[in-house]
């Protein structure tokens, strides 16, 4: 089943490790990553601005991850981003804090210890009564629905289960998949053994990763830890007082297993979804059909019956002709009350159940299961109706996933219910209805300027439907009615006629309530499981919830994210988008683990809503409970967690009030102030693109009110990254394609492991990492520094003295060139970039510069600078690679870690000139290499026709080769240049393509092939370069002295007897065989022209 690679060889690979252990070694005894602020003294009498030129610092954090297994390869993707940035920013002298916590807050660690419980009782201490029998017949069960099975595709299924799925039935099973010894699973039953098992084996991966974390910095959530637990305490506190957190009845997600809200992250699937309100119609049963008459008379205890129609248009009541039911759906009639019945599906019951509609909370009282084929011919009332009684008829569409399953027909403005009115009237018979069941025309009800007042007839007409099964056709004309009717559209029936739709809307569902004909429901907008594996309702219920969205705070959160970096417009767009339609929020509930919520303790603060501003808390945890991630031991300040106070907390993060009657000294106070003011803001928080809609929304939202009258503490940038593929396709434990961390250190090692990952992406698009190219990196790195070691030995060999070949200057300048593009790289945190140059472009410029100076050989200052270059450069992304070339003894024997260096920053400008004339001899190379390869294939295939005579060198025979310089450009290419550069437009950075295409017209060069390629490709070139360089088309360097330095190494690489350079002038003047005029002339400035000949 495994999909991931195995290793043939491992001895590199084990060498590397062994070296990387050695120095993750030495940076943890050498204390590197722990990080303070100045000394408050050294601070004293400074600006901030004077503080952050002086002691400039940098904070990145990212997603705590929560502590319920290892950490996957998809973590270490989002941790690089920060991992990668904390070491280059450390090269640039900052102050570097790069901490790390640990969640546990909310109800998986909850769940899975009640699912071990339960499975303990079924198979013993030790799951010895577990037979395979046991989970064939739990996964039937599990598999086995009574519902009509739908084909519907939820917003709530993202892949998220899929992605998850592990492919085992019990919770024992998955903690065995994860390497828990099954005699130690027992343990597991205790949440609290979760906190005290994974925490530590966290900190060993990335150790072994080579992390640079401040671990004194980490802690637990919950009351776990007592000083984090009075941190959250203070924070609820002073949003609740802000007015933030408030009370009341609303619509949330709700597990009726688990008897609370189930918030996001309580979730195994449908994170995201929301509720999703609508209006629910009472049609009053006036006769049922005799089918539904036969079954229901005797059941329903007299009540009078409904049914309900869920919809989402209350202002097209006044069009209803009748009402739509699916005939594969079984449908409930449930009593209300003594009075009433409600004809729906039993997932809107249950629903229902939760929102006060029933008598009893959380109970349906179902009289009868009735199928909806037996429901058609009955007439109902339509509440509003221009007809008050119609008929209830069959849909194909309707789903029993979605609203009641039952489904009022305003055919005049849903081309749905037209379709299947046109469907029904051309065959009755199919369908079992009556012609006039279905007899009434559309009533119109709303104008609109595209389409009039009928318009699902117009838009079925226009997208040329058929039937009820043109499902593609019949979603977008959908889309289109409801937009145009919305935006658009104006009430000409009804008591609000004139009026616009979009008022109207609200004030015809507020009548049909008030008149009792109609009353709200809310289901979820898509599928939603616990994770305890209960389908979620939605439920209206009393609760403290986050008032998101509401519009002051609203309007502080937009301001915060205009001021906040995002690194992509993705990003940027992803939180205006969340922004504009977050709102309130529960922060509450009673199952699981977290702290509790102060004013109201019968209630935890649910796992969200406590983790929003924990990075301030990074700032001070070492001062509370160095090292001690369970806080058991008070810090070097001798801080208790009871004298973490709010009036504390206030004082050291918002610059409240020292407090009269403190419970600690205000030196203390001021120390973990100090600590706060200096490295607060954060500089950047890196996660995966799935955290903006929650999480990072939830951050910005916080952040802004806590800090409201202080923006100098708001974010200064967050970054997102899509998720980890592996070997090109998802990550899934069940197919075998799956990578923990662990794993893919152990296996591949930790610096081919951070290549790998630094090669894998860096948008928000999804990211691979492929195993072949971590197996390749093992087998470079090897030879990289075996190279070094090998060369530093035959240093004293190499030509010493001043760089007077050409080729030292054009590697010396390249050398300098590709260390200002790593480091843009590294700067727009796009590590794939970075790698390429400052990696593997770095070696290319090595290979090469060896190749040319072979008949002199490679410098010696040169080669040094490139090894110590070499190190300096990737040392963010591999670091144990980069620390052993400049460490050890046989390579640069530097006495400090390389984790103290440096970034190299040339000390000139680079000079184009000569970066230019390196890749011109590169590409000239190639090009002539190419040519005789094509060539040599070209003879093989006339030889196998019979024309080997034909050719005008045999490659095989002894050659030298001419190259041609042209110092002018051709005369068409002159005017094409001319005439885009006068139709350039400075003030709109484009060029006007009729003014280019008059002036060739007028030259005479229109209907010349060559001229509109041409023109495109210098279009590309002024998009690419600007338009000063590309219309400035002589070289910066001088091809002749080029090609001069080159050709010993062509006339070597190639197996020449002789090359020789001549000007086109000079060669036109010639004669004889090898002179080929057509050649010469196609010469052109910086793309020479050449020939063969036999000598």
């Amino acid at each position: 089943m495994a999909q991931t690679i195995e290793l043939a060889q491992t001895g590199k690979r084990d060498h590397l490790k062994a070296l990387e252990k050695r120095y993750q070694t030495r940076w943890a005894d050498e204390r590197l990553f722990e990080v303070s602020a100045p000394p408050a003294s050294e601070l004293a009498g400074l600006t901030p601005a004077e503080i952050r030129e002086k002691y400039p610092k940098w904070f990145g954090n990212f997603p705590y991850p929560y502590m319920n297994g290892s950490l996957h390869l998809g973590h270490a993707f989002t941790i690089t981003k920060i991992e990668f940035a904390a070491g280059y920013q450390r090269m640039l002298g900052k102050r570097v804090l790069f901490p790390h916590g640990f969640h546990v807050t909310g109800m998986p660690i909850k769940a899975s210890a009640d699912k071990i419980i339960r499975e303990i009782e079924l198979f013993g201490p030790n799951f010895e009564r577990f037979s395979q029998e046991a989970e064939d017949n739990a996964h039937a069960a599990s598999t086995a629905t009574t519902d009509a099975p739908s084909a519907q595709v939820d917003k709530g299924k993202k892949g998220k289960l899929a992605a998850k799925a592990t492919g085992h039935t019990y919770q024992f099973q998955i903690m065995e998949s994860i390497g828990v010894p099954r005699e130690e699973i027992k343990n597991f039953a205790d949440p609290l053994h979760w906190l005290e098992y994974f925490p530590p084996i966290c900190v060993a991966d990335h150790g072994a990763f080579g992390s640079r974390i401040d671990w004194r910095r980490s802690f637990l959530t919950t009351p776990a830890n007592p000083y984090y637990d009075s941190f959250v305490t203070w924070q609820m506190n002073k949003l609740h007082r802000l007015g933030k957190i408030k009370f009341g009845e609303r619509y949330t997600i709700y597990s009726p297993k688990d008897g609370q809200p189930c918030m996001d992250h309580d979730r195994q699937d449908g994170e995201g979804v929301g509720p999703q309100e609508y209006t629910a119609l009472k049609m009053e049963v006036v006769q049922f059909s005799p089918e539904a008459q036969a079954e229901i008379a005797d059941k329903v205890g007299g009540r009078k019956v409904f049914m309900v129609a869920a919809t989402l248009r209350s202002e097209t009541v006044y069009g209803q002709t009748n009402c739509f039911v699916g005939t594969a759906i079984n449908y409930g009639v449930f009593a209300v009350n003594d009075q009433e019945a409600y004809i729906t599906t039993h997932r809107a019951a249950r629903n229902m159940a939760f929102q006060g509609i029933f008598a009893t909370r959380g109970e349906t009282n179902e009289l009868i299961t009735i199928a909806g084929a037996k429901l058609v011919g009955t007439k109902i009332k339509a509440p509003f109706s221009i007809h008050p009684e119609v008929y209830v008829l069959p849909m194909d569409n309707v789903l029993a996933t979605k609203g009641t399953g039952v489904v009022t027909c305003a055919p005049s403005d849903s081309p749905d219910d037209w379709q299947t009115i046109v469907d029904l009237r051309k065959k009755p018979e199919y369908y079992k209805v009556q012609p006039e069941w279905c007899a009434t025309d559309p009533v119109p009800m709303i104008s609109t300027p595209a389409y009039g007042d009928l318009i699902a007839v117009a838009l079925v007409k226009e997208l040329k439907i058929q039937s009820q099964k043109d499902t593609k056709q019949l979603a977008e004309a959908k889309e289109i009615a409801y937009k145009e009717g919305f935006y658009s559209g104006t009430m000409i029936v009804g008591d609000f006629v004139g009026e616009r739709v979009q008022d109207a809307k609200p004030k015809v569902r507020e009548k049909l309530i008030k008149a009792g004909l109609a009353f709200a429901y809310a289901e979820p907008e898509g599928m939603v499981i616990s994770r305890s594996a209960d389908e979620c309702v939605v439920a209206l219920m009393d609760q403290w919830y986050l008032d998101y969205g509401e519009p002051t705070w609203r309007a502080q959160a937009e301001r915060l994210l205009a001021k906040m970096e995002t690194w992509t417009s993705e990003t940027r767009n992803a939180f205006e988008g969340t922004l504009a339609w977050l709102n309130k929020w529960a922060c509450a509930r009673t199952y699981g683990l977290g702290s509790k919520l102060p004013w109201d303790p019968q209630f935890l603060v649910e796992s969200l809503s406590d983790s929003t501003i924990y990075m301030a808390y990074y700032t001070v945890a070492q001062l509370l409970h160095e090292g001690d991630i369970y806080g058991r031991t008070p810090g070097p300040l001798g801080i208790t967690p009871e004298q973490m106070t709010g009036e504390i907390w206030e004082y050291v993060l918002c610059n409240g009030p020292f407090p009269e009657n403190s419970p600690l000294p205000r030196e203390k106070a001021d120390a973990l102030r100090h600590e706060f003011l200096y490295f607060y803001p954060f500089d950047i928080r890196s996660s995966g693109k799935d955290l903006v809609p929650n999480h990072l929304s939830f951050s910005v939202y916080t952040h802004a009110a806590i800090w409201e009258d202080d923006e100098s503490k708001w974010p200064l940038g967050m970054r997102t990254n899509g998720h980890l593929m592996l070997n090109g396709k998802k990550m899934s434990k069940s197919t075998g394609n799956s990578l923990t961390m662990r794993d893919s250190i152990e296996k591949f090692g930790a610096d081919a492991t951070r290549l790998s990952l630094a090669d894998a992406g860096d948008g928000v698009e999804d990211a691979n990492f492929d195993e072949k190219t971590a197996n390749a990196n093992i087998l470079r790195v090897h030879t990289l520094l075996g190279w070094c070691e090998e060369i530093v030995q035959t240093l004293p060999n190499l030509r010493q003295g001043p760089l007077t070949s050409y080729h030292d200057r054009i590697f010396d300048e390249e050398i300098n060139d590709l260390i200002n593009i790593t480091q843009a790289s590294y700067d727009a945190t796009n590590y794939k970039e970075a790698l390429k140059y400052g990696f593997y472009e770095l070696q290319s410029s090595r290979d090469w510069y060896r190749e040319v100076t072979s008949d002199i050989g490679m410098h010696a200052t040169l080669v040094q600078r490139w090894i110590r270059t070499a190190a300096l450069v990737i040392t963010p992304i591999a670091p144990h690679f980069a620390e052993h070339i400049w460490s050890s003894p046989a390579i640069l024997a530097e006495p400090q870690s390389i984790q103290l260096a440096r970034w190299p920053t040339p000390d000139r400008p680079v000079d184009k000139s000569l970066i230019d004339a390196g890749l011109y001899m590169r590409g000239t190379v190639k090009m002539i290499r190419d040519a005789e390869v094509a060539l040599l294939k070209k003879m093989g295939k006339a030889k196998s026709k019979g024309r080997s005579g034909e050719m005008p060198f045999d490659p095989k025979k002894p050659k030298s080769v001419r190259v041609y310089v042209a110092t002018t450009f051709p005369d068409w290419q002159n005017t094409c240049v001319a005439a885009v550069k006068e139709a350039w437009s400075e003030e709109h950075e484009k060029v006007d393509d009729a003014k280019v295409r008059e002036a060739l017209v007028e030259k005479g060069l229109i209907k010349d092939k060559r001229v509109m390629p041409f023109v495109q490709a210098l279009k590309k070139r002024i998009t690419q370069l600007g338009p000063e360089t590309a219309f400035r088309r002589a070289l910066p360097f001088s091809e002749v002295e080029a090609l001069a330095e080159i050709l010993p190494y062509l006339k070597k690489s190639l197996g020449l007897v002789d090359a020789e350079v001549l000007s086109v002038q000079e060669a036109r003047t010639k004669e004889g065989p090898g002179y080929t005029l057509a050649i010469i002339d196609s010469s052109e400035p910086g793309s020479p022209a050449f020939e063969y000949r036999n000598v």
